[in-house]
């Protein structure tokens, strides 16, 4: 068993693609959320943050001493240059807490632009040795991001041959990318979306077959399977049940990936890897008994089955799902709790449809899971109602228990 008294108990590093989700990811318990602007961070899809969003992002999370740190990690071209010196000017005024990078030249910039502000290096960097690593820290990084390529054995070798004021950080849960390092060229060559450019179209999704060149339009199946197969479909990263051995291996920062993921999604990961965390750390013993707790309640959200990636040895076929890109959806997002009206309902903008005598959870900050039942609703304008069949409406509720802002609203699935 790996000896806690001389571990830094580590950093739990939580993705946010808006204003609200930021928020949930540090109520719920996240120690830092990374985020990304309007431009040159890897996930152009995402909501994203405006620079005035990012200000109120890091006055928040600040306010409850986490940190912020802004990606700017693509891979730049000439003409983007101009345009990030800008960019990273603007974002002085800011003061997110570091930003992350994966290019060389926007390195630099950013070394003359913001000299104040911590440099992390993305996964981008393919970074998968300690020599890598010392390069790095020689030109002032604070931290580098383990290329997902490598093992637990690797990354423990790595921390005991770079300095003690270098961070690792590493993902340890959510989607895995079928290219090194995040590396691809699918996306753009299929459509012109560049995902090195954060325009990624996600082609890894999607379901191949095989044409021989002398019977066009004859479609085989790359695997034995009527549908085709999604032979680039990986299963997402999950690290729960092995927190003593990111630990032992010396990691700073955990790390979960999903910047265009919901508010609900984003809470449950959190919350029930601060527990983890913060379980091992106060009573190991604690730890183990309830690995099955943590599992079973990660499950409750949306993800593609579980693998350990590479940190345990080279993934196989198993690591893949061939016969769907469909996410595992166990509970549906109804709603984040916003206000409370004169008749002593909570309202909140509604993402699912849901009716009168369903029952629900509603999910605290404190990592507690209330069950109720919905037993009274009303529009927005305070009409009584039986269900809510539009997203995006505000309705009220009341669940026979207090609601708080934040508080989250979920329901099983029995679809799934």
């Amino acid at each position: 068993m790996t000896m806690l008294n001389d571990k830094k108990r580590p950093e739990l590093l939580i993705p946010a693609g808006s204003l609200e989700v930021l928020k949930v990811a540090v109520l719920y318990g996240a120690d830092a959320v990374y985020i990304g602007g309007d431009m040159y961070g890897l996930r152009a899809k995402a909501k994203n943050f405006s620079v005035e969003q990012m200000k109120q992002g890091v006055d928040f999370a600040h306010s409850y001493g986490k940190k912020v740190y802004v990606t700017a990690n693509i891979t730049a071209h000439n003409s983007d240059l101009d345009g990030v010196r800008e960019y990273f000017t603007e974002l002085k005024k800011v003061s997110p807490d570091a930003l992350i990078i994966c290019d060389p030249g926007v390195f630099e910039i950013a070394r003359k632009v913001c000299p104040e502000i911590e440099i992390h290096i993305s996964t981008q960097s393919n970074n998968v040795n300690y020599g890598t690593f010392l390069f790095w820290h020689k030109l002032g990084a604070k931290r580098v991001v383990t290329a997902r390529e490598l093992s637990i054995k690797e990354i423990k070798e790595i921390r005991e041959n770079i300095p003690d004021d270098l961070e690792i950080e590493t993902f340890v849960h959510g989607a895995m990318c079928i290219s090194y390092s995040g590396r691809c060229l699918l996306s753009n060559y299929f459509t012109g979306r560049d995902a090195n450019l954060g325009a990624c179209t996600h082609p890894c999704r999607w379901k191949y077959y095989v044409m021989e060149e002398q019977r066009p339009g004859e479609y085989l199946p790359v695997y034995e399977n009527e549908r085709g197969t999604y032979i680039f479909n990986s299963k997402d990263l999950c690290m729960i049940g092995h927190i003593p051995d990111l630990v032992d291996a010396g990691i700073d920062s955990y790390k979960v990936e999903g910047r265009m993921k919901t508010a609900l999604y984003v809470a449950n990961v959190a919350r029930i890897y601060r527990q983890a965390i913060d379980d091992y750390f106060d009573n190991p013993k604690t730890y183990y008994e309830k690995i099955p707790y943590y599992m079973s309640e990660i499950e409750k959200g949306t993800y593609r089955q579980f693998t350990t990636g590479f940190f345990y040895d080279k993934p196989t076929h198993d690591t893949q799902i061939y016969d769907n890109n469909t996410y595992v959806k166990n509970y549906i997002y109804l709603g984040m709790i916003q206000d409370e009206n004169e008749r002593g309902m909570y309202g909140f903008t509604q993402k699912n449809k849901f009716s009168v005598g369903d029952s629900i959870e509603i999910m605290k900050p404190s990592g507690e899971i209330i069950p109720a039942v919905v037993m009274r609703m009303a529009d927005g304008d305070g009409g009584e109602i039986k269900s809510c069949p539009h997203p995006g409406m505000k309705v009220y509720i009341d669940a026979g228990v207090k609601l708080c802002e934040y508080d989250i609203l979920r329901a099983a699935n029995e679809c799934s």
